[in-house]
């Protein structure tokens, strides 16, 4: 099950669970779609795979399955994946 991360890793902007504007890895690392289309040209700069819009969990789902609290953020930002 996708933890729905909280905020985008390089800028820190807040992504709640309902967010279309959050984009993932396979291994869930977590960005806005801002970073992504701009500093990171839609690779993640963890591991270098693609990042895809992250799906939106039905509302009713969220109360049973919460997305998770801790926020992971590069205190220095991030650069593009190479």
């Amino acid at each position: 099950m996708l933890q729905l991360r909280p905020a985008c890793e390089c800028c820190g902007r807040d992504l709640p669970p309902e967010s279309r504007a959050a984009m993932i890895c396979s291994f869930e690392c977590t960005f806005c779609a801002d970073c992504t289309s701009g500093t990171l040209a839609g690779h993640c700069p963890n591991c270098g795979g693609e990042l895809l819009r992250r799906p939106i969990r039905p509302a009713e789902k969220l109360l049973k399955f919460p997305a998770i609290t801790e926020r992971k953020v590069k205190p220095q930002g991030c650069a593009a994946a190479e």
